[in-house]
This record gives structure tokens, sequence and C-alpha cells, in this order.
């Protein structure tokens, strides 16, 4: 099974490269405690989605530490990454999102992969019930999203982007609404990307999206058949527009191509959104680290 990483984030609102950035006593990132709780739960393979410029130093930092313990590959996410005769602004610097983004790694990537964000923390438990998920699918149209509720991926210093699940009976996905979410006045408040729907709020046991996706490979040529609709839709907006994944898969819940069974993690969500976010993160590691969640230093 392959873990498939998303790392070609620019990091602005963090200030920097967020997914290389020590999060222990011993230059860990965020990244490493992914990869570690990956191995243990089975996966064998982790491949890197990154900006080619940053193949050096993901080489010399977490590619060093981990390369005798889990085969490692690197994908690059580029640009020009594209269906026959599409081209974007020269002046656009930003990554087109994360549907390209898992594109680049077709001819990579095998049968059964999940897919996680580099500078989100998942949890142990997460990785388990993905890695369960794919070794007991043989479904080529059966998708999993490991799902979190809500209040336990927010920050205390400002907004962040989740995907709102919205489950039918079964259990099975029904949409993604991609929102910016944020406690306002004691509650939860979602604001959607996309401005034709309203802002609304959201119970505490509401689900959400951490991008932690468990595919087949099939996923790969619904994207390609969608990413040339999604250019010819945003032809004027080709400067700033986003390929989203997760937009993607409710299509395909729409059209009834997939089903995708939400599977709820008890996890808690650690990340760096925010320079701010960076002190808690630590000393909660440190705190998983005192209590036998994790070796000393990893690896």
């Amino acid at each position: 099974m392959d873990l498939v990483i998303l790392a070609a984030g620019m990091g602005s609102r963090f200030g920097g490269l967020k997914q290389i950035e020590p999060m222990d006593d011993y230059g860990n990132f965020i990244i490493d405690y992914s990869i570690y709780d990956a191995i243990r739960a089975g996966f064998d393979r982790v491949i890197f989605i990154i900006k080619e410029e940053n193949l050096k130093i993901f080489k010399e930092t977490v590619g060093r530490r981990i390369e005798d313990k889990i085969k490692v590959e690197y994908v690059f996410q580029k640009l020009d990454y594209l269906p026959k005769g599409y081209t974007l602004p020269e002046d656009r610097v930003k990554p087109l999102g994360t549907g390209q983004a898992i594109l680049c790694c077709k001819d990579v990537v095998s049968d059964k992969f999940a897919i996680i964000n580099a500078d989100d923390f998942y949890g142990k438990e997460s990785f388990l019930e993905a890695a369960n998920f794919l070794k007991n699918q043989a479904n080529e149209r059966k998708y999993a999203n490991i799902a979190y509720l809500v209040p336990n991926t927010m920050t205390e210093n400002g907004s962040v982007k989740r995907g709102v699940l919205t489950t039918d009976e079964n259990g099975y996905l029904k949409s993604i609404c991609e929102s910016v979410i944020e406690k306002k006045g004691g509650k939860i408040l979602c604001t959607p990307l996309d401005d034709k729907i309203s802002p609304f709020t959201v119970s505490k046991d509401t689900l959400v999206s951490m991008n932690l996706f468990c595919f087949h490979k099939s996923i790969m040529k619904h994207l390609e058949e969608k990413f040339s609709i999604f250019l010819d839709n945003n032809k004027d907006n080709l400067l700033t527009c986003e390929y989203l994944l997760p937009t993607v898969v409710s299509e395909l819940i729409n059209e009834g191509k997939v089903d995708v069974d939400v599977v709820t993690s008890k996890a808690v969500w650690y990340g760096v959104t925010y320079k701010e976010d960076k002190p808690a993160v630590v000393e909660s590691i440190k705190e998983l680290v005192t209590n036998g969640e994790y070796e000393k230093g990893l690896w």
C-alpha cells in the first residue's frame, strides 16, 4: 500500500515551508510522525508530491531519515502538467490544487493508496483505519474518507479549511462542502469556498475531512476526465483557481460513479496553520512521546 503525501503547498499562512518545521527535540517534523504511524499500520511505500525546487531539502531531511525504513518516491507537481492544448498564465506561481497533485503521480502509484497533507498530524488510529479499509477493499469504485469531529480539527489562532461532510443513512458520503471554519460567538461557523452557498453553523458532532482519503487507482481516470472540464469552466480565473480533489469526489458521488465510506476517527488533529500554533503542537507531541505513543526521536 502506498501513502501519498501532498507537500507542494507553499505554506503562505505559516510564513514558510511548514512541512519541514521541527516539532520535537530531535528535529522531527509532523510528516515524520505521519510516516512512522503509516509504517506501523502496514504501508510499505511513501510517495512525496513536492515542488521540484524542494527536492534537495526533502531528500536531505525527511528522505535521509526514512529511506532505510520504507520505500520512497518523489513526484513533482508542475504547473505545466495539463491536458493537451491547455496553458496557464505565465505569472501563476501557486500549485494548481490537490486534484492535479494526485494526477501527477498516476504513473507511480499502486492500485491502492491513501493520501494525506504533509503538515497535518493525523494520529495512529487514523492510519490503522485507512490501512484496514485498503487491505479489505477490492471494489475499484469504492473509496473512503477518514473523518474527524470538527472540534478536534480547529485552532485557537484563526480559521481553518475543512471539508464539511454530509452522509446518508448507511454512512456513505453524500457531499463535501469545502469551507473556512472558525469559532464565532460560541458557535462553529462554516463559510463555503463556493460563494454561491451561504455560511452556516454546525454542531460539535459534525464530521469533517482532513484530506485523508483511501483510493483505488481508478480515481486517476476520473481526475483526467474532469480536468479539462475544470479548466474550461475557469478560463477567466486561471491565475488563482484550484482543481480540488474533494470537489471531484463530490461530483463523482452525485453522478453515481463511486461510493465513499465515511470512517470516523476519534483522533485529535495537530497542525501549524499559523505560527502561533507551533508551541501547542510541540507540547502535544511531547506528551504523546512521554505517554509511550511514540519512541523518543522516532527513528
